[in-house]
């Protein structure tokens, strides 16, 4: 093979390893939500490192790899949520060489809490990914919470039910 179809073939296995990674990630951020609102513990745990960082921010704290983040849903937020219903948009993911990207997304959360006093959370997440032994993950992620705010009057209640 020569030099220029070398080239070529190396660019294009790159761009294909972007795409794949690029689809990856955005399935990280999706199953946080699906795993966190649905309380699939395995779902919500196997998007993070071992060494994983979650800095939620005020009021709730930081916290670090898995027992932390065990810790996090269990002990400090799954106690105050009757059910939770997160939505993320506006994903932008930047590379910093093959096994390193940085993603910045929005999320609006609906929630009502075990006392039924439904909250309207906005917040910007900021994620580090790493790809470790072939497979991407959180390293990292921040949060800041533009508004934590309860919706008074509001309630959460399915069609048809009273």
């Amino acid at each position: 093979m020569d030099n220029d179809v070398q080239t070529v073939v190396k660019s294009l296995l790159g761009r294909i390893d972007e795409l794949e990674s690029r689809a990856a990630l955005r399935d990280l951020v999706t199953d946080y939500c699906i795993g966190f609102d649905t309380h699939d513990w395995d779902r919500f745990i196997s998007i993070w490192h071992q060494d994983a960082v979650w800095d939620i921010g005020p009021p709730f704290g930081s916290f670090e790899g898995h027992a932390g983040i065990r810790k996090a849903v269990v002990d400090v937020l799954y106690p105050v949520w009757r059910e939770t219903h997160h939505l993320t948009s506006n994903l932008r993911l930047t590379f910093a060489g093959a096994d390193r990207a940085h993603g910045t997304c929005n999320v609006d959360c609906m929630g009502a809490t075990k006392d039924n006093v439904v909250q309207m959370i906005s917040a910007t997440y900021t994620d580090d990914f790493e790809r470790r032994n072939k497979v991407w993950k959180i390293a990292r992620r921040g949060v800041v919470i533009h508004y934590f705010n309860p919706i008074p009057g509001a309630q959460m209640t399915a069609p048809g039910s009273s």
